[in-house]
Formats: structure tokens, C-alpha cells, sequence
């Protein structure tokens, strides 16, 4: 399915010009500038729109956030049509257009961006604001109508009725609803009134999009006199152009242009395979005297050389190293986290259009606050010159939202370099995507505990070395202190169990590809390392693994809430097959809390099989429960898939991996049967896009340990001898 120029620009002008032309009678609800409801009957007016409702009934909700698979445009909407009484099958999203001013994200900064699993959390009393001032709108206007008591009448279905038998859809009475002035703190709902949020048998608002191929990605969007563009990338991290010989490329059949540019050589052509046929027949050179020509071995023999060296300290609890002198036992490894790529199923593409005094973008935009001020500052522009259309994005898990807009970027030079004389589609590759940078950063972490001789913790160090994600990018100076960039440390400073002496510190390394966060950030590391010690310490101590934890969470209720309910649904402590193992982990990540329990099997020809794992999770209010059930399957299946078989590694500052068959996705035959529960609350809802993930790998690890006795802390798995089925 593609989708023209004209079919995007119409649906967004109809939302910014004539969402609420009274002869097509719509309402629009939102939040002015001062943060006051306003709503509207004209277009003119400047407001911060989450809902909207035409004249013929439907109820469109302007989702600020990106749909990259997590679920967005569902629990958003879901939030507005619970308050506003409407009708499942009445409501359309609408994605927003980038406005940080009016769309930021406010735990964020106000930034205007989707991730860290803060778009439930964020939008949950806004949204729902909204869908409450547009009910009470409605039942006013048909109070008015109908000169009866606004107390007297009730919503349902989309339906708003009056015992005296009168009744209207929404569309009938939006024109007088638009006409009326808005109530500034309107009744919300409490949570035993939900009858949407929570449901189990609310259906999804992008499956049918997505099944029948209508949803827009940006791989899809077609606008008039639009060319293709690829970039041939240097191979190593800091290497520059030398020379180019382009004389093959304008040969190759479709391709329209060459040119140099700051990111690369652009080959432009009239689709993708003439691109990248062209790209193919260039004869470059590079400059690589200032490139990092390290590999990966010697980068982690450097990194774990560093771990001897004191380091910039992120916690410290009393006095962990004098107090580890007098442990009846210790316990301690090494362990080793490799690069990985984030690898959506969706690569990196986006559509641009320049005339030289404004620019227009389509793309799956996890962050229009970082994109918007990069196209603008290469294209000479201001930031409000630079209109983005988000579309749907095929995956992320943070790949699209780098500090440097590293992709819309070299879009912006692609047009750029022919002065705005075609639209350019940027495409990458599989191969580009997994060659050209930005990967979960390489980690090197040494963790050493003591016990006494009951068994208790009295000391522990963990040390860490790797790249930071934020130092040397503009968040430096708002998220990195003392020299601590908290998403090296997340999860280990944030240990939840009872140990009086405790140390965390972190080495900055240097170098290397660029680093950015991947899915749960740096609790993709720290819960593996923090789980497996755990256990060595529960076996030092001669104590159950779930038992001995269970000890040390008395303080965190949550954390000890989801331990229990994974331990009971998974059957801990019953007895499991010859050959089979069973490993447990909890871990708090975005303010939820996730424990699993996996089990494993042993062939005869020692092989794994994974066979099962249960999960408890503790993410407040379950507005979609559908939706959590799916990202939590989805979050431990990308854990897995990772840890099995997953890394990025460099050979003279090479990437060594290509496509798929080296860096090998998680297979439906490794995929164990998965069991959710999901813990009742009434708190506030924390995301569920990430905190599935970072549990995973130490649940399978501990499991494997107990099947085989194969204590795994070099990573991927098959690195330290263990195969799968």
C-alpha cells in the first residue's frame, strides 16, 4: 500500500484547518499553552488537542507519541474513550504533529519524544482529561438542548441519553458542544467506575491497519518526483573520504546522481535497486588515520584491564571493601557484554522534501525534538520550518531516536546536495543497519560479594567499564554528574536487596562505534550481572535462589510481589524432569517490576531447549492488558534472542556482521511457551515496552546453570560453549 503526497498533506490540513468547521461540526479538546482546557469550534483557535469529534460521530484521538509495536495509539486512546463514555468501534488515531511547544513529553523534559517506556505513564491524566472535558461538553450541550439537568443525563456507547427517553449520538451535538466554555478541572473516573481500561476483550486499534497492509510506514509513503537515495558509509568508525570514483555508478541503469556529501557518498537513483546497484559499482577510498582500528578483543581486554583502576563512584553504601575482608564466603565473576544492534524489522528510512525556504519530513519519528533542530540546522532553516508527518514505525527499540538524528540528518544532506530538486527517500539496508553504528554499547562488569556465615550479605562492589551513551551529546550537561552517566549504572545502583555495604563505580571508556540506548538501556546488562551473583550468592549460602531473594526484598514490596507470583504460578520447588533446569530473576526497570521464572531442557546431545517461562508484572493500572501480555512476550523474546546468539563484533575497527545469518533473530523454535500475570494495582501505569527484556537473559542464564552446572557470564551464550536446539 502507498500513500501520495496529497493523502498526507490532506489529512493533516483537514486536522489543522477544518477539524472543526461547524457545517462538518467537529469538537476539539485539549490543553492550552498554560496547561487550561480550551476547546473549540474553529479552527483558528491555538490549542493542544488530544481529542477530536466530527460531525458525523467519530472520535479521533491525536496520539503524541509514536506507534512503533508497543501498543501507543491503543492505550491512548483507550484513555480518552473510558472518560469520554465512547464507543470502541467510533474511535480513529490520529498521529500529532511535531510541536514540542504543545505535544512535549513531560517526563522527558518536555521534549517531544516516545521512549524510556514513558508514554503511558506520561499521557495517563492528560488524556484522560481530555476525554472527561469532551463528555462533559456533550452532556451540557444536550442539557441545553433538552432543558434538563446536565446531573440527569449519562453516557454509554456513544450515546448520550436522558430518562425522558431523549438521546444523541456525539456528531448531533457537537455544534452547541463547540460553543460552550470548557470546565477546567473536570471528574475523572476512579478506577472501580473503568470499564475499557483494563478490559480484556478491548481489541487492538492497529491490528486490522497492520493485517491488511493499510497502515502508512514511512517504507511506504510515495510523494510526486520522488528518488532513492543510499550512502556508501566509511567501514571504519572515523574514517573520512578520500577519493571517489563514480564513473561505474552513472553507468548502472536508473541511477540519476552522485554526490559528496558530509556523511558519505549519495547515490540517487530512480528506486531502491538502483541505488544500491550504484552504490555497489563505486570504487572509494578512505582515510582511516584517525579511525579506531581496535577489535573486539582488544577493546575488552582494555576494558577489563580498567576495571583495576578506581573508578568514578556511582553509590557507596558504608564500606564495602573492608567489610568484604571479614566474608565467611565471597563470591565473584567477570562478566562480558558484547555490542548489539538494535535490528527493527523496519530499517532506517524517511522521506524529505526541501524548497529551500521550508522542509517537510515523513517518518516514523520516535523523537521530532532531536530531528526537527538537526534538518533544520543543515538545511539553513529554523526548527518550526521543518514539518514532520509521523507515520507508523516498524520497530525501534531505540534506534530512531539518537542525539544526532544521525538518519533524518543524512536525509537532510541528500536533498540538500541536489538543492531540493526531488523528494529523497533515504533507505537503508539490513547490511547498512547493522554495519553503520550505534549499538547497545560494549559493557565489562566485575561483581564481587561477601557472606557471612548464615548466609547473609555484608558486602558488595560492582564495577562496570564501557562507553557512556550521553557523554560528548547535548545531554551531557542535564543527565551526567560527577562523571556518572546513570544509564551505564541503571540497575545496579538501583539494587533493590538488603545489603549493608554496598559500592557501585563506573570507567567511561573511550572510542569505539557510537553508543546509544537500546531496549530497557543499561539494565540490559546490569540486571544479568546483578541476577547471576545473586544466585552464587544464594548457593554460597546454601539457600533456595527465590527463598534467599525473598529475604533480602522485605523492604520493596513490588519486587517481592512479583517473585512470589511468578515462583507460585511456575510451580518452584516442585520437582522438573532429568535434565531439565529451572532459573528464576526480578528486576525493576521504568518503574515496573517484572519477575521470571524459566525453565530449561538438556538433550542427550547437551544441547538447550527452552521450554517455558512464567512472568509476573507489576506496571500499576493495566490499561491494555492485551497490549502488556504482548510486550512483555515480545520484550523477553528479544532478551532471549540476544543473549543466545547476538553480538556486533570488530575486526580492525570493522564490523564483522552482515545481515541475519550472522547476527541471527530470536527463531519461533526457540521461542519457549510464555505464561503473563499481570499483579492487580490501583497505582498509577508505568510502561511495559522495555522492563520484559532486561529479566530474561539472567532467567534463562540461571536456568541453564541449573540443568548444566554452566555458569554463563560471556555473552552471547554460544560464545561460552552452550548450543540450542
Amino acid at each position: 500500500m502507498t500513500t501520495t503526497h496529497k493523502d498526507l498533506d490532506t489529512s493533516r490540513r483537514s486536522f489543522l484547518k477544518g477539524a472543526a468547521a461547524l457545517a462538518g461540526g467537529a469538537l476539539v479538546v485539549g490543553f492550552g499553552p498554560a496547561g487550561r482546557v480550551e476547546a473549540a469550534a474553529k479552527a483558528e483557535l491555538v490549542a493542544n488537542p488530544f481529542v477530536k469529534i466530527t460531525g458525523d460521530g467519530r472520535v479521533v484521538a491525536i496520539v503524541k507519541h509514536v506507534e512503533m509495536g508497543q501498543g501507543t495509539t491503543t492505550g491512548l486512546t483507550t484513555m480518552i474513550a473510558e472518560e469520554l463514555d465512547a464507543d470502541w468501534g467510533q474511535m480513529d488515531t490520529e498521529f500529532a504533529p511535531a510541536d514540542p511547544a504543545t505535544y512535549g513529553n513531560k517526563l522527558m523534559g518536555g521534549a517531544q519524544g516516545t521512549g524510556g517506556s514513558t508514554a503511558t505513564p506520561a499521557s495517563f491524566e492528560p488524556y484522560r482529561k481530555a476525554g472527561a472535558t469532551a463528555r462533559d461538553l456533550l452532556v451540557r450541550a444536550a442539557a441545553e438542548e433538552w432543558s434538563v439537568p446536565a446531573g440527569e443525563i449519562t453516557v454509554k456507547d456513544g450515546v448520550v441519553s436522558h430518562a425522558s427517553g431523549k438521546s444523541a449520538q456525539f456528531g448531533e451535538l457537537v455544534a452547541r458542544a463547540s460553543t460552550l466554555t470548557p470546565t477546567e478541572n473536570p471528574q475523572l473516573k476512579s478506577p472501580d467506575q473503568f470499564t475499557k481500561i483494563g478490559s480484556e476483550t478491548l481489541p487492538r486499534r492497529d491490528s486490522v491497519s497492520k493485517t491488511t497492509g493499510t497502515a502508512v510506514f514511512a517504507l511506504d509513503v510515495r510523494v510526486p518526483d520522488m528518488v532513492v537515495a543510499v550512502v556508501a558509509r566509511p567501514p571504519q568508525f572515523g574514517a573520512t573520504l578520500k577519493s571517489v570514483d563514480d564513473s561505474e555508478t552513472r553507468k548502472v541503469k536508473g541511477v540519476l546522481d552522485v554526490k559528496e556529501t558530509p556523511v558519505g557518498v549519495i547515490v540517487y537513483g530512480k528506486n531502491t535497486w538502483a541505488a544500491i546497484k550504484g552504490r555497489a559499482a563505486l570504487t572509494v577510498e578512505w582515510d582511516a588515520s584517525k579511525a579506531d582500528l581496535r577489535s573486539t578483543d582488544q577493546m575488552v581486554a582494555e576494558y577489563t584491564a580498567e576495571l583495576d583502576k578506581p573508578g568514578n563512584v556511582a553509590r557507596n553504601d558504608g564500606d564495602a571493601a573492608g567489610t568484604m575482608k571479614q566474608a565467611a564466603k565471597t563470591v565473584k565473576a567477570d562478566f562480558v557484554f558484547p555490542y548489539l544492534a538494535h535490528a527493527p524489522m523496519e530499517t532506517l528510512n524517511c522521506v524529505i522534501k526541501f524548497d529551500g525556504t521550508t522542509a517537510e519530513l515523513w517518518d516514523g519519528c520516535q523523537f521530532p525534538s532531536l530531528v526537527q533542530p538537526s534538518v533544520a540546522r543543515i538545511l539553513g532553516l529554523k526548527p518550526e520550518q521543518v514539518k514532520i508527518n509521523t507515520v507508523w514505525a516498524g520497530g525501534s527499540f531505540g534506534r530512531r531516536a539518537t542525539p544526532t538524528a544521525d538518519y533524518q540528518s543524512e536525509a537532510a544532506h541528500a536533498v540538500k546536495a541536489i538543492d531540493g530538486k526531488w523528494p529523497v527517500q533515504l533507505v537503508w539496508t539490513r547490511e547498512d543497519d547493522l554495519q553503520s553504528g550505534y549499538y547497545r554499547p560494549l559493557f565489562v562488569h566485575r561483581v564481587e560479594a561477601g557472606i557471612d556465615g548464615d548466609g547473609k550479605p555484608l558486602a558488595y562492589h560492582h564495577k562496570l567499564a564501557g562507553k557512556s551513551i550521553l557523554i560528548g551529546t547535548f545531554f551531557e550537561q542535564m543527565l551526567v554528574k560527577d562523571g556518572i552517566d546513570t544509564s551505564s549504572v541503571e540497575g545496579a545502583t538501583t539494587l533493590p536487596y538488603q545489603i549493608p555495604n554496598l559500592r557501585v563505580d563506573v570507567r567511561n571508556m573511550t572510542g569505539g562505534p557510537p553508543a546509544l540506548w537500546w531496549r530497557s538501556v543499561g539494565h540490559t546488562h546490569t540486571a544479568y550481572s546483578t541476577e547471576i551473583i545473586m544466585d552464587m550468592m544464594a548457593e554460597a549460602a546454601g539457600k533456595d535462589p527465590v527463598a534467599y531473594r525473598e529475604a533480602l526484598l522485605t523492604e520493596h514490596p513490588r519486587h517481592l510481589g512479583v517473585l512470589k507470583l511468578a515462583a507460585e504460578k511456575a510451580g518452584w520447588g516442585e520437582p522438573l524432569q532429568d535434565g531439565w533446569g529451572r532459573g528464576v530473576a526480578v528486576h525493576e526497570s521504568f518503574s515496573s517490576f517484572v519477575a521470571l521464572v524459566a525453565e530449561v531442557s538438556k538433550t542427550e546431545g547437551g544441547d538447550i531447549k527452552l521450554e517455558r517461562i512464567v512472568c509476573a508484572v507489576d506496571c500499576g493500572i493495566a490499561i491494555n492488558p492485551d497490549v502488556i501480555r504482548a510486550q512483555m512476550e515480545g520484550g523477553i523474546g528479544y532478551g532471549l534472542g540476544a543473549v543466545m546468539r547476538n553480538k556486533i563484533t570488530l575486526a580492525d575497527g570493522v564490523v564483522e556482521q552482515q545481515n541475519f545469518p550472522d547476527y541471527e533473530p530470536l527463531r519461533i523454535t526457540d521461542m519457549p511457551k510464555i505464561e503473563v500475570h499481570i499483579v492487580p494495582s490501583t497505582t498509577s501505569p508505568t510502561g511495559v515496552g522495555e522492563p520484559g527484556t532486561p529479566p530474561a537473559g539472567p532467567a534463562l542464564a540461571n536456568a541453564i546453570y541449573a540443568a548444566t552446572g554452566n555458569r554463563v557470564t560471556t555473552l552471547p551464550m554460544t560464545d561460552s560453549g552452550i548450543s540450542f536446539v
